[in-house]
């Protein structure tokens, strides 16, 4: 396998193997995208990448990690995402969004608006977080979260299905679950955190049934002929925390439900975890649940030249590599690993005379 090989997952065609990592932009008003959006996704397709994801998009209000961030909660929400996916489509990116809740993980400031405390008050306009279980929120800054009732649980299911079938009257291609970081389905997997004495909690399969529910009510209504990709923390770096053991008995696990790439990132349950970072720090995970599971893998974190980028594929560590910040400094970062590499890659036929 090479970087610039393109490859199919059930009947879509991937132009090649990278793929734009979701990134928050804390743009949105009410959940609605907007010409941020369109300019800095439709950026990355036209550089090109092969495939291109939405920010962590909630799929219901509550659910947000500030209240600027992207929404699939209402059916209002579909007609800017569908013209964003257009722009993609048409300059040969796979459009993919992201379907997420943060859990005890919402209502948090903008970044460049925390001015020292991260949570959003309620009476300036955030709201009550909900969470796996009845501990204290993420930090001692947030808001006492409300433990999720089986009742409740059933509706954020529901919640994952709508937001998938707004993607597919969008005319996204790709959905992902967002299982990572410390958000709600990470919250229940994690023994560092789900405290659940209910069918939710204790053992591995109680922990994992909330996902397994999301992502049989997702498949439900995203056809067989769409892939369906999870991202997962897949380890807590923290003793007693979730493993990469523990990712890949998952793997093996969501790959009959319908899941066709594990999207391995790590870490986020818990604000002190000691992660050694640097580059490629998760790639043996993903390395170690394609060849433990048999489900593909996407290689995230600190991915940054073009060269490891194609280490990374042609070792068959990962599918396919997504990259973060390395495409917020480059949006044309694959057009110039293209030449990097002495890959022929086409360009746009607006930029052919700027060709490397």
């Amino acid at each position: 396998m090479n970087l610039f090989d393109s490859f199919q997952i059930r009947d879509i065609s991937f132009r090649n193997r990278i793929a734009v990592s979701p990134m928050c932009e804390y743009s949105s008003e009410d959940g609605f995208a907007n010409d941020w959006h369109l300019v800095h996704l439709g950026a990355r397709a036209v550089g090109g990448a092969g495939t291109v994801l939405t920010e962590a998009t909630a799929v219901v209000s509550e659910g947000r990690i500030s209240p600027s961030d992207l929404g699939i909660w209402k059916d209002a929400h579909v007609d800017n995402l569908a013209r964003i996916v257009r722009f993609l489509r048409q300059h040969g990116a796979v459009a993919g969004t992201q379907l997420a809740h943060a859990g005890f993980k919402a209502s948090t400031a903008v970044p460049w608006r925390n001015q020292g405390n991260p949570a959003v008050a309620i009476a300036d306009g955030g709201w009550r977080p909900i969470y796996s279980s009845t501990v204290k929120g993420f930090t001692s800054e947030s808001i006492q979260p409300e433990a999720l009732t089986p009742e409740g649980i059933a509706r954020i299911a529901h919640a994952f299905a709508e937001g998938a079938r707004r993607s597919l009257e969008a005319g996204f291609e790709l959905v992902e679950i967002h299982g990572a970081h410390g958000y709600l389905i990470h919250q229940f997997l994690s023994p560092l955190v789900n405290t659940r004495t209910d069918q939710y909690g204790g053992s591995f399969e109680n922990r994992t049934r909330i996902l397994r529910e999301i992502i049989g009510a997702v498949r439900k209504v995203w056809p067989e002929r769409l892939p369906l990709w999870l991202r997962i923390s897949t380890s807590d770096w923290t003793e007693g925390g979730w493993t990469i053991e523990d990712s890949i008995a998952l793997a093996r696990q969501v790959k009959p439900l319908g899941v066709d790439l594990i999207d391995s990132s790590s870490g986020g349950i818990v604000p002190k975890a000691q992660i050694p970072l640097g580059p490629g720090y998760q790639t043996l995970f993903a390395e170690r649940i394609r060849q433990e599971s048999g489900i593909l893998t996407g290689a995230v974190g600190m991915i940054t030249a073009p060269e490891q980028a194609q280490h990374i594929i042609a070792t068959g560590q990962a599918d396919i590599v997504l990259l973060a910040r390395e495409l917020l400094r480059d949006p044309y970062w694959p057009l110039r690993a293209a030449h990097v590499l002495k890959q022929q890659i086409a360009w746009p036929k607006q930029y052919e005379r700027a060709r490397l």
